[in-house]
């Protein structure tokens, strides 16, 4: 979920000065509450899959790791699980990849059970996934032979808790979470001798937000690394949706490559061309060429100027020329979802427009749910809690919190502080740009699906190419596009070409 809360306005209290009596003296301030601090345990069991021609034997440790308040004292206890290829003479030549979900607020099982671990679990392509028993399977498109891999459950996700005297404020932020991993990471690479193997970070979703930020704070603080991949992305708050409908022109723009990427998806076009990429090309053109335009004079167009962009609006999206003229050409992705298959009885998903869901209510405004999260999360979380318990032998008395956007979300500190100034909103753009600058070997992988409405492709680009980066280091990002959505390997086809991709990516960096 990547929607910014409104901020509220700071109320500024006087003070009183009140006399204190004798026999009325002031109360002392309770004690800070100690939560329990675990111990640091693990489970270690050996496993092999097959990728590709060769078959890996790897061994899976699942445990949790104590971060400190830079004093020494654990504040986070840290869920994670690691799987490291055995018979590894030299650590300093085999790279490990951290990984990690998003929300925030979500684990990092969707990663972990349905990208690049050693392990899958089987869902139905762009249709709801029948009820258990699920198939977990040897996953084909692990990145093993490639890579270490490490996934991170975020703190009050997964079982990762706030231990000792942490308090919601040492992780529920911008600044706060991205500073929390990286004393993980540091711990995780210190007690494992990987400090000088070659390093990765892979992120989805808000977990792209993290690492942005999380490369840029662990090499300032002496941990350099070799690549980034961010998945589905989410850079800069303020480049979205932060306002009313007419605050701003350049959401609308962004998001309309994905709008006509699903209406080509559901054959909703006047006229739908067979090549995908080019229409979209197109599409990317007129969204900050024309429609750009026409859009900034605002009130000011005139209705021969309205009509001709609507038609051509309908011409990318599908949609009636006569709604979009009463939407003033501006075309908000949920009313998007829920207005494409209207005449259906049918609204598209926000996370993967390819899947369909049912509402109650045909005539309302929005979808009342998403019909892509709803298709895959049981089978996820079955799995994952089965995986867990009988193939990992982890077992604990805590509750797996798949997600936790209630709690983590009502704390959460949606600003951002960039080099000694505080801003309402993130933007990590600038730390990425940072961090490329000052490591000029970094390599970043953008990894997009064209049904995504969570994080449109289109807005990955705008982001990406409005960092300020020096020309020199443009080459350092990559993109991949792939037909599916937010969770790109829900698509198997798609995470067979995602895999392929980083096969590409891993050998690129590190024959540098």
């Amino acid at each position: 979920m990547k929607k910014i809360t409104t901020l509220l306005p700071m109320l500024l209290l006087c003070a009183m000065n009140l006399p204190v009596f004798a026999d009325n003296p002031p109360t002392q301030p309770a004690a800070a509450k100690q939560l329990p601090v675990p111990k640091e345990t693990s489970s270690v069991t050996r496993h092999s899959v097959k990728i590709g021609a060769s078959t890996i034997q790897y061994t899976a440790t699942a445990g949790n790791l104590l971060v400190d308040n830079g004093e020494g004292k654990p504040i986070g206890s840290f869920f994670y699980v690691a799987y490291t290829k055995d018979g590894v003479s030299d650590l300093s030549r085999r790279p490990v990849t951290f990984l990690f979900n998003g929300g925030p607020g979500s684990s990092s099982i969707w990663l972990h059970m349905g990208s690049f671990g050693p392990v899958r679990v089987v869902t139905s392509n762009a249709q709801p996934t029948p009820p258990p028993p699920y198939d977990i399977v040897p996953n084909q498109y692990s990145l093993l032979d490639k890579t270490d891999l490490v996934f991170i459950d975020a703190m009050g996700t997964g079982y990762s808790r706030i231990v000792g005297k942490g308090t919601d404020k040492d992780f529920y932020g911008t600044d706060a979470d991205i500073e929390s991993f990286g004393k993980f990471i540091q711990r995780y690479v210190t007690l494992n001798n990987r400090w000088n193997s070659p390093k990765f970070l892979l992120g989805e979703s808000y977990g792209t937000t993290r690492a942005a930020g999380l490369v840029d704070w662990l090499q300032k603080n002496g941990m350099a690394f070799n690549g980034v991949i961010l998945q589905s992305s989410w850079l800069n708050g303020f480049v979205d949706f932060p306002g009313p409908p007419f605050s701003l022109d350049l959401p609308y723009e962004l998001y309309l490559p994905t709008m006509a990427a699903s209406a080509w998806y559901h054959d909703k076009l006047p006229q739908k061309p067979a090549d995908l990429p080019a229409f979209l090309q197109q599409v990317r053109q007129f969204a900050l060429g024309d429609y750009a335009q026409a859009l900034s004079q605002g009130d000011n167009l005139s209705a021969a100027q309205s009509q001709a962009i609507a038609q051509q609006l309908h011409n990318y999206t599908g949609l009636p020329v006569k709604y979009i003229l009463e939407a003033k050409l501006r075309i908000d992705p949920f009313r998007f979802e829920k207005q494409l298959l209207r005449g259906q009885g049918r609204t598209i998903g926000r996370l993967d427009s390819r899947f369909e869901g049912i509402d109650a209510d045909a005539a309302g405004e929005d979808p009342s749910y998403d019909p892509a999260g709803s298709a895959i999360g049981p089978a996820f979380t079955a799995a994952f809690h089965w995986y867990l318990a009988n193939d990992l032998k982890y077992h604990t008395k805590l509750d797996y919190l798949v997600e936790n956007y209630r709690e983590v979300n009502q704390h959460w500190n949606n600003g951002q502080r960039i080099d000694g100034q505080e801003f309402p909103l993130m933007d990590v753009e600038e730390n990425l740009r940072q961090a490329m600058t000052q490591n000029p070997h970094l390599q970043v992988f953008s990894a997009n699906g064209y049904f995504d409405f969570a994080t449109p492709f289109f807005e990955t680009e705008y982001d990406l190419d409005h960092m300020g980066l020096d020309a020199s280091l443009k080459n350092n990002i990559r993109y991949g596009y792939y037909q599916s959505g937010h969770m790109i390997y829900l698509n198997v086809p798609a995470l067979k070409k995602y895999q392929a991709d980083m096969d590409k990516f891993y050998d690129r960096v590190l024959q540098h």
